[in-house]
């Protein structure tokens, strides 16, 4: 929180100088002594952007197939009148347990929510079904929705497994 009494002093920011003492000569935009990435506002506040986090290369998913799978979510979710979410990395050493965690973070919305989990590095898919949910939802209707994700993936189609999985699991919701 600023309080306008100073300035925060970042312990991140570095000062530059030459050997002999002299500061370098500043970018365009930048003052002297300031870290790229950094700018000093009309109020003299320094405002920095930092990469926190290593960026993928490359994302597992094209534009169109994030439209296609936001598509099979919402229809999903209308159809079947329940919430359904996708989660897909890592699951952890307990692959139910994290899963569980994941759709309990789904807050209000957990009690009459579906979540499929998928871990490709591990080759594990989990779906976890709230408590309303799980009453509506048959331990069959998500076998059988988990086996035709699973052939998919075998196949290499990381998007049409988790769209047909949806449908299957939408099939065998009771009203």
């Amino acid at each position: 929180m600023a309080t306008g009494k100073g300035q925060h002093q970042d312990p991140a920011r570095r000062e530059h100088s030459h050997s002999d003492g002299s500061q370098p000569e500043a970018a365009p935009g930048e003052a002297p002594g300031q870290v790229p990435g950094e700018v000093t506002v009309g109020t003299g506040r320094i405002s920095a952007a930092r990469q926190v986090r290593p960026v993928l290369s490359t994302l597992p998913f094209t534009r169109s197939q994030l439209a296609s799978l936001d598509d099979a979510l919402v229809w999903a979710s209308r159809d079947a009148s329940l919430h359904f979410g996708i989660y897909l990395g890592d699951l952890g050493a307990d692959t139910r347990t994290r899963a569980e965690e994941l759709h309990d973070s789904m807050g209000e919305w957990a009690d009459d929510a579906v979540l499929v989990a998928v871990s490709p590095g591990q080759r594990v898919v989990e779906v976890v079904t709230g408590g309303k949910a799980a009453h509506r939802l048959p331990d069959r209707g998500c076998k059988l929705a988990v086996e035709s994700m699973v052939s998919s993936f075998k196949e290499g189609d990381l998007v049409g497994g988790l769209t047909s999985g949806l449908r299957l699991l939408v099939d065998h919701t009771d009203s």
